[in-house]
Protein backbone atom coordinates (compact mmCIF):
# COMPACT_ATOMS: atom_id res chain seq x y z
CA UNK A 1 0.00 0.00 0.00
CA UNK A 2 1.45 3.42 -0.87
CA UNK A 3 2.87 5.42 2.00
CA UNK A 4 0.42 8.23 1.35
CA UNK A 5 -2.47 5.81 1.98
CA UNK A 6 -0.92 4.68 5.24
CA UNK A 7 -0.54 8.29 6.40
CA UNK A 8 -4.11 9.03 5.31
CA UNK A 9 -5.46 6.07 7.30
CA UNK A 10 -3.57 7.22 10.41
CA UNK A 11 -5.02 10.71 10.15
CA UNK A 12 -8.50 9.27 9.71
CA UNK A 13 -8.08 7.16 12.83
CA UNK A 14 -6.85 10.17 14.80
CA UNK A 15 -9.80 12.23 13.60
CA UNK A 16 -12.20 9.46 14.59
CA UNK A 17 -10.65 9.23 18.04
CA UNK A 18 -10.94 13.01 18.50
CA UNK A 19 -14.58 12.93 17.39
CA UNK A 20 -15.34 10.07 19.75
CA UNK A 21 -13.62 11.89 22.60
CA UNK A 22 -15.57 15.06 21.84
CA UNK A 23 -18.81 13.09 21.73
CA UNK A 24 -18.03 11.49 25.11
CA UNK A 25 -17.24 14.93 26.57
CA UNK A 26 -20.46 16.43 25.15
CA UNK A 27 -22.48 13.53 26.50
CA UNK A 28 -20.87 13.99 29.91
CA UNK A 29 -21.66 17.71 29.91
CA UNK A 30 -25.26 16.97 28.92
CA UNK A 31 -25.57 14.50 31.79
CA UNK A 32 -24.18 17.09 34.21
CA UNK A 33 -26.62 19.70 32.94
CA UNK A 34 -29.47 17.29 33.45
CA UNK A 35 -28.48 16.85 37.08
CA UNK A 36 -29.34 19.55 39.62
CA UNK A 37 -26.47 21.71 40.79
CA UNK A 38 -25.47 21.77 44.41
CA UNK A 39 -25.32 25.34 45.69
CA UNK A 40 -23.41 26.95 48.55
CA UNK A 41 -23.85 30.30 50.26
CA UNK A 42 -21.30 31.53 52.77
CA UNK A 43 -21.71 34.60 54.94
CA UNK A 44 -18.58 35.71 56.78
CA UNK A 45 -19.59 38.47 59.12
CA UNK A 46 -18.01 40.37 61.98
CA UNK A 47 -19.08 37.75 64.50
CA UNK A 48 -20.12 34.59 62.65
CA UNK A 49 -19.02 32.35 59.82
CA UNK A 50 -22.07 30.60 58.36
CA UNK A 51 -22.53 28.23 55.44
CA UNK A 52 -25.55 26.67 53.77
CA UNK A 53 -25.38 23.98 51.09
CA UNK A 54 -28.59 23.24 49.21
CA UNK A 55 -30.17 21.62 46.19
CA UNK A 56 -33.30 22.73 44.33
CA UNK A 57 -36.51 21.14 45.55
CA UNK A 58 -40.08 21.10 44.30
CA UNK A 59 -40.71 24.14 46.46
CA UNK A 60 -37.73 26.29 47.34
CA UNK A 61 -34.66 24.29 48.19
CA UNK A 62 -33.51 21.49 50.44
CA UNK A 63 -30.62 22.14 52.81
CA UNK A 64 -28.20 19.24 52.65
CA UNK A 65 -25.51 20.64 54.93
CA UNK A 66 -24.86 23.65 57.12
CA UNK A 67 -22.20 25.12 59.36
CA UNK A 68 -22.08 28.00 61.81
CA UNK A 69 -19.34 29.12 64.13
CA UNK A 70 -18.74 32.30 66.10
CA UNK A 71 -15.28 33.48 65.03
CA UNK A 72 -15.37 37.19 65.97
CA UNK A 73 -13.33 38.16 62.94
CA UNK A 74 -14.07 41.82 63.62
CA UNK A 75 -13.04 41.74 67.28
CA UNK A 76 -11.34 45.05 68.06
CA UNK A 77 -11.36 46.27 64.47
CA UNK A 78 -13.49 49.34 65.26
CA UNK A 79 -10.68 50.61 67.50
CA UNK A 80 -7.57 49.31 65.73
CA UNK A 81 -8.69 49.38 62.10
CA UNK A 82 -7.12 45.95 61.56
CA UNK A 83 -8.17 42.32 61.72
CA UNK A 84 -6.09 40.73 64.46
CA UNK A 85 -3.94 37.69 63.85
CA UNK A 86 -5.85 35.70 66.46
CA UNK A 87 -9.17 36.50 64.80
CA UNK A 88 -7.78 35.64 61.37
CA UNK A 89 -6.56 32.25 62.59
CA UNK A 90 -9.92 31.44 64.16
CA UNK A 91 -11.66 32.35 60.95
CA UNK A 92 -9.29 30.41 58.70
CA UNK A 93 -10.00 27.31 60.78
CA UNK A 94 -13.74 27.75 60.27
CA UNK A 95 -13.33 28.40 56.55
CA UNK A 96 -11.32 25.20 56.13
CA UNK A 97 -14.29 23.30 57.55
CA UNK A 98 -16.56 25.11 55.10
CA UNK A 99 -14.29 24.17 52.20
CA UNK A 100 -14.26 20.53 53.25
CA UNK A 101 -18.05 20.47 53.49
CA UNK A 102 -18.39 22.04 50.05
CA UNK A 103 -15.98 19.48 48.59
CA UNK A 104 -17.76 16.57 50.29
CA UNK A 105 -21.16 17.70 48.98
CA UNK A 106 -19.91 18.32 45.44
CA UNK A 107 -20.83 22.01 45.30
CA UNK A 108 -21.02 23.29 41.73
CA UNK A 109 -22.38 26.81 42.27
CA UNK A 110 -21.34 29.08 45.12
CA UNK A 111 -21.22 32.64 46.32
CA UNK A 112 -19.02 33.40 49.29
CA UNK A 113 -19.23 36.87 50.79
CA UNK A 114 -17.52 38.81 53.54
CA UNK A 115 -19.21 41.81 55.09
CA UNK A 116 -18.55 44.61 57.59
CA UNK A 117 -15.36 43.42 59.30
CA UNK A 118 -13.56 43.16 55.97
CA UNK A 119 -15.08 46.41 54.73
CA UNK A 120 -13.80 48.25 57.82
CA UNK A 121 -10.36 46.69 58.17
CA UNK A 122 -7.35 48.15 56.42
CA UNK A 123 -6.07 44.62 55.93
CA UNK A 124 -9.40 43.28 54.67
CA UNK A 125 -8.18 42.65 51.11
CA UNK A 126 -5.01 41.09 52.43
CA UNK A 127 -7.12 38.72 54.53
CA UNK A 128 -9.21 37.75 51.48
CA UNK A 129 -6.01 36.89 49.58
CA UNK A 130 -4.79 34.84 52.53
CA UNK A 131 -8.08 32.92 52.60
CA UNK A 132 -7.68 32.09 48.92
CA UNK A 133 -4.11 30.90 49.39
CA UNK A 134 -4.89 28.84 52.50
CA UNK A 135 -8.28 27.35 51.60
CA UNK A 136 -8.82 27.88 47.88
CA UNK A 137 -12.06 29.73 48.65
CA UNK A 138 -12.65 32.95 46.72
CA UNK A 139 -14.49 35.39 48.98
CA UNK A 140 -15.83 38.74 47.83
CA UNK A 141 -16.18 41.77 50.08
CA UNK A 142 -19.78 42.79 49.50
CA UNK A 143 -21.04 46.37 49.53
CA UNK A 144 -23.72 47.43 51.99
CA UNK A 145 -26.52 47.85 49.46
CA UNK A 146 -26.11 44.33 48.13
CA UNK A 147 -25.96 42.98 51.68
CA UNK A 148 -29.26 44.69 52.50
CA UNK A 149 -30.90 43.36 49.32
CA UNK A 150 -29.72 39.80 49.93
CA UNK A 151 -31.00 39.87 53.49
CA UNK A 152 -34.34 41.12 52.18
CA UNK A 153 -34.42 38.44 49.50
CA UNK A 154 -33.81 35.76 52.09
CA UNK A 155 -36.63 36.60 54.48
CA UNK A 156 -39.11 38.81 52.62
CA UNK A 157 -41.40 35.81 52.20
CA UNK A 158 -42.25 36.18 55.89
CA UNK A 159 -43.68 39.67 55.39
CA UNK A 160 -47.45 39.93 55.77
CA UNK A 161 -48.77 39.92 52.20
CA UNK A 162 -51.51 42.35 53.23
CA UNK A 163 -49.08 44.96 54.60
CA UNK A 164 -48.47 47.97 52.37
CA UNK A 165 -45.05 48.32 53.94
CA UNK A 166 -42.80 46.47 56.35
CA UNK A 167 -39.61 47.52 58.10
CA UNK A 168 -37.12 44.68 57.74
CA UNK A 169 -33.91 44.76 59.76
CA UNK A 170 -30.80 42.64 60.15
CA UNK A 171 -28.73 43.25 63.29
CA UNK A 172 -25.24 42.02 62.51
CA UNK A 173 -21.95 41.93 64.34
CA UNK A 174 -20.37 45.01 62.76
CA UNK A 175 -23.28 46.65 60.96
CA UNK A 176 -27.05 46.64 60.85
CA UNK A 177 -29.16 46.88 57.71
CA UNK A 178 -32.66 48.30 57.66
CA UNK A 179 -35.05 48.18 54.70
CA UNK A 180 -38.46 49.61 53.90
CA UNK A 181 -40.07 46.73 52.01
CA UNK A 182 -43.13 47.48 49.92
CA UNK A 183 -45.86 44.98 49.18
CA UNK A 184 -45.18 42.89 46.09
CA UNK A 185 -46.43 39.84 44.25
CA UNK A 186 -43.12 38.05 44.70
CA UNK A 187 -40.91 37.70 47.71
CA UNK A 188 -37.78 36.30 46.09
CA UNK A 189 -35.39 36.58 43.21
CA UNK A 190 -34.90 39.61 40.99
CA UNK A 191 -38.22 41.17 42.01
CA UNK A 192 -36.93 41.93 45.50
CA UNK A 193 -35.15 45.02 44.16
CA UNK A 194 -38.44 46.54 43.09
CA UNK A 195 -39.83 45.99 46.59
CA UNK A 196 -36.93 47.68 48.40
CA UNK A 197 -38.13 51.29 48.56
CA UNK A 198 -35.46 52.52 50.97
CA UNK A 199 -32.48 50.98 52.68
CA UNK A 200 -29.72 51.98 55.08
CA UNK A 201 -26.67 50.33 56.55
CA UNK A 202 -25.01 51.64 59.68
CA UNK A 203 -21.80 50.62 61.42
CA UNK A 204 -23.83 49.52 64.41
CA UNK A 205 -23.61 45.85 65.30
CA UNK A 206 -23.60 43.82 68.46
CA UNK A 207 -19.80 43.61 68.49
CA UNK A 208 -19.12 47.27 67.73
CA UNK A 209 -21.76 48.51 70.16
CA UNK A 210 -20.66 46.18 72.97
CA UNK A 211 -17.04 47.25 72.47
CA UNK A 212 -18.08 50.89 72.69
CA UNK A 213 -20.43 50.68 75.71
CA UNK A 214 -19.59 47.35 77.36
CA UNK A 215 -21.50 44.09 77.25
CA UNK A 216 -20.82 42.11 80.39
CA UNK A 217 -22.60 44.21 83.01
CA UNK A 218 -25.04 46.59 81.36
CA UNK A 219 -26.84 48.86 83.82
CA UNK A 220 -30.01 50.81 82.89
CA UNK A 221 -28.10 54.03 82.13
CA UNK A 222 -25.72 52.23 79.78
CA UNK A 223 -28.59 50.48 78.04
CA UNK A 224 -30.40 53.80 77.51
CA UNK A 225 -27.18 55.36 76.21
CA UNK A 226 -26.89 52.58 73.63
CA UNK A 227 -30.49 53.14 72.52
CA UNK A 228 -29.90 56.89 72.19
CA UNK A 229 -26.77 56.28 70.13
CA UNK A 230 -28.59 53.99 67.70
CA UNK A 231 -31.65 56.29 67.56
CA UNK A 232 -29.44 59.15 66.38
CA UNK A 233 -27.90 56.96 63.68
CA UNK A 234 -31.37 56.10 62.36
CA UNK A 235 -32.44 59.74 61.89
CA UNK A 236 -31.75 59.90 58.16
CA UNK A 237 -33.64 56.69 57.44
CA UNK A 238 -36.58 57.80 59.60
CA UNK A 239 -36.84 60.99 57.57
CA UNK A 240 -36.66 59.20 54.24
CA UNK A 241 -39.52 56.83 55.02
CA UNK A 242 -41.73 59.36 56.80
CA UNK A 243 -44.16 59.58 53.87
CA UNK A 244 -44.36 55.86 53.14
CA UNK A 245 -47.78 54.25 53.38
CA UNK A 246 -48.61 52.32 56.54
CA UNK A 247 -51.69 50.31 57.33
CA UNK A 248 -53.16 48.17 60.09
CA UNK A 249 -51.00 45.25 58.93
CA UNK A 250 -47.71 47.16 59.24
CA UNK A 251 -45.11 45.21 61.22
CA UNK A 252 -41.42 44.74 61.84
CA UNK A 253 -39.52 41.78 60.39
CA UNK A 254 -36.26 40.96 62.11
CA UNK A 255 -33.48 38.59 61.12
CA UNK A 256 -30.52 38.25 63.46
CA UNK A 257 -29.21 36.36 66.43
CA UNK A 258 -30.71 39.05 68.62
CA UNK A 259 -34.31 38.46 67.57
CA UNK A 260 -34.02 34.69 67.44
CA UNK A 261 -32.55 34.73 70.95
CA UNK A 262 -35.41 36.96 72.07
CA UNK A 263 -37.87 34.46 70.61
CA UNK A 264 -36.14 31.55 72.35
CA UNK A 265 -36.37 33.35 75.70
CA UNK A 266 -40.04 34.14 75.06
CA UNK A 267 -40.76 30.48 74.31
CA UNK A 268 -38.79 29.29 77.35
CA UNK A 269 -36.67 27.02 75.19
CA UNK A 270 -34.06 25.01 77.06
CA UNK A 271 -32.17 24.71 73.79
CA UNK A 272 -32.61 26.76 70.65
CA UNK A 273 -35.02 25.20 68.14
CA UNK A 274 -35.17 26.85 64.72
CA UNK A 275 -38.40 25.08 63.78
CA UNK A 276 -40.24 26.86 66.59
CA UNK A 277 -38.60 30.24 66.05
CA UNK A 278 -38.52 30.89 62.30
CA UNK A 279 -41.73 32.68 61.31
CA UNK A 280 -42.87 33.29 64.89
CA UNK A 281 -45.10 36.31 65.46
CA UNK A 282 -44.51 38.25 68.69
CA UNK A 283 -46.81 40.97 69.95
CA UNK A 284 -45.53 44.25 71.34
CA UNK A 285 -46.20 43.04 74.88
CA UNK A 286 -44.44 39.73 74.25
CA UNK A 287 -41.35 41.53 72.97
CA UNK A 288 -41.40 43.82 76.01
CA UNK A 289 -41.65 40.83 78.34
CA UNK A 290 -38.77 38.95 76.71
CA UNK A 291 -36.59 42.07 76.72
CA UNK A 292 -37.30 42.64 80.41
CA UNK A 293 -36.31 39.05 81.18
CA UNK A 294 -33.07 39.36 79.21
CA UNK A 295 -32.14 42.65 80.85
CA UNK A 296 -32.79 41.19 84.29
CA UNK A 297 -30.31 38.36 83.70
CA UNK A 298 -26.80 38.63 85.05
CA UNK A 299 -23.89 37.82 82.78
CA UNK A 300 -23.65 34.36 84.36
CA UNK A 301 -27.40 33.86 83.80
CA UNK A 302 -26.96 34.68 80.13
CA UNK A 303 -24.04 32.27 79.83
CA UNK A 304 -26.19 29.51 81.35
CA UNK A 305 -29.15 30.17 79.07
CA UNK A 306 -29.41 27.57 76.30
CA UNK A 307 -30.41 30.17 73.70
CA UNK A 308 -27.49 32.49 74.48
CA UNK A 309 -24.40 30.75 75.86
CA UNK A 310 -20.90 31.96 76.64
CA UNK A 311 -20.08 33.04 73.10
CA UNK A 312 -22.91 35.57 72.91
CA UNK A 313 -23.56 36.50 76.53
CA UNK A 314 -21.59 39.76 76.24
CA UNK A 315 -23.25 40.77 72.96
CA UNK A 316 -26.95 40.09 73.30
CA UNK A 317 -27.85 43.23 75.27
CA UNK A 318 -26.18 45.42 72.67
CA UNK A 319 -28.44 43.73 70.12
CA UNK A 320 -31.45 44.37 72.34
CA UNK A 321 -30.57 48.07 72.45
CA UNK A 322 -30.47 48.20 68.64
CA UNK A 323 -33.84 46.45 68.53
CA UNK A 324 -35.33 48.90 71.03
CA UNK A 325 -34.15 51.89 68.97
CA UNK A 326 -35.76 50.38 65.86
CA UNK A 327 -39.01 49.76 67.74
CA UNK A 328 -39.03 53.36 68.98
CA UNK A 329 -38.39 54.66 65.48
CA UNK A 330 -41.06 52.44 63.88
CA UNK A 331 -43.75 51.53 66.42
CA UNK A 332 -45.57 48.34 65.47
CA UNK A 333 -48.01 45.98 67.16
CA UNK A 334 -46.17 42.92 65.83
CA UNK A 335 -42.69 41.67 65.11
CA UNK A 336 -42.05 38.60 62.98
CA UNK A 337 -38.94 36.58 63.68
CA UNK A 338 -36.84 35.20 60.82
CA UNK A 339 -34.15 32.58 61.25
CA UNK A 340 -33.13 33.08 57.64
CA UNK A 341 -31.62 35.92 55.70
CA UNK A 342 -28.52 36.63 53.68
CA UNK A 343 -27.49 33.05 52.92
CA UNK A 344 -31.00 32.12 51.83
CA UNK A 345 -31.07 35.23 49.66
CA UNK A 346 -27.85 34.13 47.97
CA UNK A 347 -29.25 30.66 47.31
CA UNK A 348 -32.46 32.06 45.85
CA UNK A 349 -30.57 34.39 43.53
CA UNK A 350 -28.14 31.67 42.37
CA UNK A 351 -30.99 29.26 41.66
CA UNK A 352 -33.05 31.98 40.02
CA UNK A 353 -30.18 32.76 37.65
CA UNK A 354 -30.05 29.07 36.69
CA UNK A 355 -33.81 28.88 36.19
CA UNK A 356 -34.33 26.31 38.93
CA UNK A 357 -35.94 28.51 41.57
CA UNK A 358 -39.37 26.89 41.63
CA UNK A 359 -41.10 28.95 44.26
CA UNK A 360 -41.06 32.68 43.70
CA UNK A 361 -43.36 33.58 46.56
CA UNK A 362 -42.31 31.43 49.47
CA UNK A 363 -39.19 30.11 51.09
CA UNK A 364 -39.68 26.50 52.05
CA UNK A 365 -36.49 24.96 53.27
CA UNK A 366 -36.15 21.26 53.79
CA UNK A 367 -33.41 20.84 56.37
CA UNK A 368 -31.93 17.62 57.60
Amino acid sequence: MPAMDLNGTGADLADAERRASAERTTAGVDRLRAQPHTYAALDLGTNNCRLLIARPAREGFRIVDAFSRIVRLGEGVSASGHLSEAAIRRTLGALEICRDKMDARGVTRARLIATEACRMAENGEEFIARVSERTGLELEIEDRETEAQLAAAGCAALADAQAKGVVLFDIGGGSSEIVWLARGATGQGADIRSRVRHWASRQLGVVTLAEKFGGYNVDPDTFEAMIDHVWAELADFRNRVADEMRCDNFHLLGTSGTVTTLAGVHLNLLRYDRRRVDGLWMSENEVDGALDRLRAMSYDDRVANGCIGAERADLVLAGCAILEAIRLAFPADRVRIADRGLREGILAELMGADGVWRDGERVREHRR
